[in-house]
């Protein structure tokens, strides 16, 4: 069942740059790929940091705090020491809105 939640507003997520946001209490962070916007789940697989405190590299979101790296539209791992993806969660944009899929 879908749960469309709003986030953020699009003029919020700027080009090139994660933004932490939740979703009906689910931390999320927020991936604006080359004027695409994505979310996954606001917590590296590899030690449990917020990857919002990353930086958005291309399309990978990369964790500061040991170097994992994420596809920033799937979620798939694509660094160690992360072994395992995180989750990503289906995005849409309405009228400036962006709206996450929790469901």
């Amino acid at each position: 069942m879908s749960t469309w939640i709003r986030v953020a507003a699009e003029a919020d997520c700027p080009l090139g740059r994660l933004t932490p946001a939740t979703a009906d209490g689910i931390s999320i962070v927020l991936a604006n790929v080359e004027g695409r916007i994505c979310a996954l789940s606001d917590e590296c697989s590899h030690e449990a940091f917020p990857l919002s405190d990353g930086d958005l590299e291309g399309g990978d979101v990369v964790c500061i705090y040991h170097g994992a790296r994420f596809d920033a539209c799937t979620g798939a791992r694509k660094a160690l020491p992360a072994v395992l993806p995180v989750r990503a969660f289906p995005v849409d944009v309405r009228d400036g809105e962006v709206y996450v899929d929790v469901g």
